[in-house]
């Protein structure tokens, strides 16, 4: 059984469109009826419309001054290229290609950094901390604006993270599409890590960001917008609705970030807090479209519900989120 990509309803013998990739129930499975783009592309080539399967080289090859190696190439490229080719792949699964490079980031940052010298926390070498770390005393490194959302402070607070991700981000991807869902994911990361450093830099206080907490938490405050009463199982185990796991989290998150100079010691709830909101507000724009499903089970080993909230416990000198 699979869901389709187009109105979410699950469909015993799903059918895959060859020009796009993505599944569809048997009423959406014609290019028209899900707004294929690879139809238009089609139809703006007339190649493609009068496409008889053949390998060009065989009909172009005996024409002067035409090359069948060359025409091969370009119809490989041409297919590399489109809506079901290779770029055709992060369609539909930008929420684990984000799941991918948090990984590859956390094998940069305690693999292959500390190999060349340049070791992580407790005592956080200066470069490893100008990759890695969004800071107070260095806003000015933009680049940390976005790494710092795929970096973490260790191996508990990005599998905590990661479940979160895999359980909420498909769901929401499938709502808003993959450009509009990496877009959230992005611009809430990096204004929830600016919120938490800038409140920081107010009160005088040094303090750096790392973790993908606050833009989880948007595609969260999103969820709830659109399915306040979704049955989420807190550790596979304890039913609730969405909208209590998340406002209680905020609630949580309010009380703790403005309870110490710090913004709630090691754990960036401030950052969480910034990045739930912008998922309230972006849900309540695009509320009424399509629909979500309604039951999803949240993992185990922490979560947007669990202790601690998405990031955990940070490290040293350091809000994680």
């Amino acid at each position: 059984m699979a869901e389709c990509d187009e109105c979410g309803e699950y469909e015993n013998l799903p059918y895959q469109c060859h020009r796009c990739g993505q599944t569809f129930c048997a009423e959406h499975r014609l290019p028209e009826n899900h707004d294929c783009p690879g139809l238009n592309d089609e139809w703006n080539d007339p190649e493609g419309v009068f496409d008889s399967g053949f390998d060009d080289s065989v009909s172009q090859s005996s024409q002067p001054g035409s090359s069948g190696v060359v025409d091969s190439v370009r119809s490989s490229v041409r297919g590399a290229t489109s809506t079901g080719g290779v770029l055709g792949y992060f369609r539909g699964n930008v929420t684990y290609t984000v799941l991918g490079l948090m990984w590859v980031t956390f094998l940069f940052q305690y693999l292959i950094y500390p190999v060349i010298g340049f070791s992580g926390p407790p005592l956080a070498h200066p470069v490893w901390e100008a990759s890695f770390v969004l800071s107070s005393a260095h806003p000015e490194y933009v680049w940390t604006w976005i790494t710092s959302i795929f970096s973490h402070g260790g191996f508990g607070h990005i599998a905590v993270n990661s479940i979160a991700l895999y359980f909420f981000g498909p769901v929401v991807e499938r709502r808003l599409g993959s450009k509009r869902f990496l877009a959230l994911f992005l611009v809430a990361g990096v204004v929830a890590g600016l919120a938490q450093v800038g409140v920081g830099m107010f009160r005088g206080v040094t303090s750096g960001v790392l973790g993908a907490s606050g833009a989880i938490m948007a595609v969260m405050g999103l969820l709830t917008v659109l399915r306040p009463n979704l049955k989420v199982y807190l550790y596979f185990v304890i039913p609730m609705p969405l909208w209590v796991l998340t406002f209680g989290f905020a609630g949580f998150s309010v009380i703790a970030g403005f309870s110490s100079a710090g913004g709630g010691g090691n754990v960036a709830h401030l950052a969480h807090l910034a990045g739930m909101v912008i998922g309230l507000a972006y849900g309540a724009r695009v509320k009424g479209e399509r629909q979500a499903p309604e039951e999803l089970r949240l993992g185990s080993g922490g979560g947007p519900g669990g202790p601690g909230g998405p990031g955990g416990p940070g490290g040293p000198g350091r809000g994680r989120f």
